[in-house]
C-alpha cells in the first residue's frame, strides 16, 4: 500500500514537471510537441528544402 502511494507520487511529480516545461517553452515563444513543420506553431517560418527530381 505504501509502495503504491510512492509510485503515484513519483508519477504525479514527473507529470507536473513535464507540463511545467511545456508551459514555460510555450510562454517564451517556443513550440511544445512539434513533430514537423506542418504541425508546428511557427510553420509559416519553417524553411523547407525543395529538390528538383
Amino acid at each position: 500500500m505504501l509502495g503504491d502511494g510512492i509510485v503515484i507520487l513519483v508519477l504525479a511529480v514527473m507529470v507536473f514537471f513535464a507540463v511545467r516545461s511545456m508551459w514555460r517553452r510555450r510562454k517564451t515563444g517556443g513550440c511544445s510537441g512539434c513533430s514537423g513543420c506542418s504541425g508546428c506553431c511557427h510553420s509559416s517560418t519553417c524553411q523547407t528544402e525543395k529538390t528538383n527530381p
